[in-house]
């Protein structure tokens, strides 16, 4: 017998066996997370998850509060699976982890004399439920101070930092004619037996709780829409209550962004009266005598912050979808030069309490949320936080461009267009449309994340539309599709449909549609409406008929969404949204569908969610159905966006993609 034999019958066998294994491999799959139920979407393929693995390992950091004492700050993070609370104890130091829960932690700010403890909010499985608790920076258990079972929608501290304001309502309340009250209640954290309450207040939209200097008034909020709102004033000796401004004739006014003048005699706030658009402005509380600060930018000013000196203010202008931030002396209302801060979009921003550094969290196409200060005094802008190194290079990532088309009407539209790199995809690119929510919202150019996989690795062109109704452009825009105008920003999408056909590098013949909440709506609407200009389409917690979301979503949104959407008891709207509703029209869905839900969403219950699928079903369109029983709105969890992602990748694979 030949000796060789047996080494090749060995080599035979390491052969069989590489290729064995590269089978499996090939036939391998991830397994989901338990949380997830599934119906008709197929298993990830394990080859396709390590793909785009690198593409959901990016953390975005928010700045959340300055100690009080110390040049040291909260962000948040996300640690393992969940956004967390860290300390930052210097730029560039490695961030100090305070908070680790199953569930996300939604920001935090320190006792604003001391710094010994912070507070913060959470809610369970994505319900929104939020309670506050207690934590002190050295460590220990995290105490709640706010009631369990009670949703605290705003919290305040007092000027002095002995005590917080808070505000609840209840939940678990869905009938259409339930009404309820708003609780406004004052505590000190270390002792939360001690709550005291001010005063109910009736409906749910009450918010912007501030105190004044010397912690005698309290100045807030009544939130109607997004076109109309009243600032209120509280004495808290008192609780007597006082409405300080009302309607410009018979046009609504929307106030935000309001807070107290250091001296108290008056207030800073952000408004749209005699304006299109949201200014800065300072009403003098004796006088009522408003003086817009803002009056030669014709853009939105997103929010407003006074230095502990009141001395400056600092405030950021929307321009077009781009955070520009300005610093404004309050003596003469000069303007301060401008900050060489990157192109990109402000999330929130806050001075310290040395009134020069000013932190600003801001994102870009090529980054995601990161923490800068700014000091004022010399224009040095200071990164304080450094996204940890991953095996991608995100500075290549496509920068967006504006694209504008008419719609039906005339009305000019706009959306942001991240390309797919020409060189690596030449000719005609898909195209996926991604609709923001709201519908109030406003697609901002920011980081995308996992949807650069999209037009890096997939070599698709990625829309995202700002739709009449949308934030930003003016207030006029933003009541054109309230009530019975709803499906004229569905044909603003017909529009782009338009748009896209002219387009040389674009292949309108491979189009898909997604979006979230009232973009998930939408998602559906032009699936019903243009189906036969799309290829698939994801609707993640979308409203599939506005009557039946009215009717289930909690009672403390109700009377709010029906400024928006239209009141369903009423006969001739109830009969409208009937007709337009894409659970009615679901026999004109065509194409591919995948719905992605969240079964504790207190916004759009699950059962929108239900009623699309199993109607579709029955018209024979493969619909695809993944629902999360630990999350709400939107998935929150890591694991849980991340089998998402890669289902959502596999569904644009097998229904945009192929041939």
């Amino acid at each position: 017998m030949s000796k060789t034999l047996p080494v090749m019958r060995l080599l035979l066998l390491s052969i069989l066996t590489a290729y064995g294994a590269a089978a499996m491999a090939d036939d391998a799959v991830l397994a989901p997370p338990a949380a997830l139920v599934m119906e008709n979407v197929p298993p990830v393929p394990a080859t396709l998850a390590s793909q785009l693995t690198k593409y959901t390992e990016f953390k975005p950091t928010s700045f959340t509060d300055w100690h009080p004492t110390k040049q040291e700050m909260l962000v948040v993070r996300r640690y393992k699976n969940t956004p967390q609370i860290y300390r930052v104890a210097k730029p560039g130091a490695p961030l100090e982890l305070l908070t680790d829960y199953p569930e996300p932690v939604r920001g935090a700010s320190f006792q604003p004399k001391h710094g010994k403890f912070f507070v913060f909010i959470k809610d369970s499985g994505g319900n929104e439920v939020f309670r506050a608790y207690r934590r002190d920076v050295a460590g220990g258990d995290a105490v709640p101070f706010t009631p369990d079972g009670q949703r605290v929608q705003d919290l305040a501290w007092s000027s002095s930092g002995k005590q917080v304001l808070y505000t609840t309502v209840p939940v678990g309340r869905t009938g259409s004619a339930d009404k309820i009250n708003s609780t406004i209640a004052i505590v000190d954290p270390l002792k939360p037996d001690g709550a005291r309450t001010l005063t109910e207040l009736p409906g749910g939209g009450w918010g912007g709780f501030k105190f004044s200097p010397d912690d005698k008034q309290l100045v807030y909020s009544e939130f109607v829409s997004a076109n109309e709102s009243y600032l209120w004033l509280m004495d808290l000796a008192t609780g007597k209550t006082r409405r300080i401004t009302g309607k410009n004739g018979d046009e609504p006014v929307a106030y935000s962004s309001t807070l107290f003048s250091k001296d108290g005699k008056g207030l800073y706030l952000v408004t749209d009266a005699g304006s299109e658009f949201q200014r800065l402005a300072y009403l003098d509380l004796k006088t009522m005598k408003s003086t817009v600060l803002t009056a030669d930018i014709p853009w939105d000013i997103d929010g407003v912050a006074l230095s502990e000196d009141n001395k400056l203010l600092a405030f950021v202008a929307n321009e077009d979808g781009t955070s520009v931030l300005r610093v404004m002396r309050t003596a003469d209302h000069k303007l301060l030069p401008a900050f060489k801060l990157p192109k990109g979009t402000i999330a929130n921003f806050q001075w310290h309490k040395d009134s020069r550094n000013l932190a600003v969290a801001l994102t870009s196409a090529t980054s995601p949320s990161e923490v800068y200060a700014v000091d004022v005094k010399t224009n040095a802008v200071t990164r304080w936080t450094e996204h940890e190194k991953l095996d991608i290079d995100n500075s290549k990532f496509a920068e967006p461009s504006i694209a504008r088309w008419n719609s039906f009407d005339g009305k000019s539209i706009s959306g942001f267009v991240y390309r797919a790199p020409a060189a690596k995809f030449p000719g005609k690119r898909p195209v996926v449309i991604n609709i923001h929510g709201g519908p109030e919202g406003q697609f901002q150019p920011g980081f995308m994340g996992r949807g650069n996989y999209m037009t890096d690795e997939m070599g698709l062109t990625v829309i995202y539309p700002n739709v009449r109704g949308s934030s930003g452009y003016g207030k006029t825009f933003l009541k054109l599709d309230n009530g019975m105008l709803r499906e004229d920003s569905v044909k603003d999408i017909g529009a782009l449909l338009d748009w896209i056909a002219t387009q040389p590098d674009l292949d309108a013949s491979r189009v898909a549609v997604m979006g979230g909440s009232y973009g998930g709506y939408m998602t559906l609407a032009v699936s019903t409406n243009y189906a036969d200009r799309i290829k698939a389409s994801v609707d993640v917690v979308g409203i599939s008929n506005f009557v039946t979301f009215l009717e289930k979503t909690e009672s403390y949104r109700r009377d709010l969404r029906r400024v928006e959407y239209g009141d369903e008891r009423d006969p001739e709207m109830r009969k409208f949204m009937e007709k337009i509703a894409p659970l009615n029209n679901a026999a004109k869905i065509k194409q591919p569908l995948f719905v992605v839900q969240g079964k504790n969403d207190p916004r759009v219950p699950y059962q929108e969610a239900d009623q699309i699928v199993a109607t579709v079903k029955q018209n024979g369109t493969p619909v695809w159905y993944m629902m999360a029983n630990d999350e709400g709105h939107g998935f929150n969890k890591k694991a849980n966006a991340d089998y998402q992602f890669y289902s959502t990748i596999n569904f644009l694979n097998q229904h945009l993609l192929a041939k």
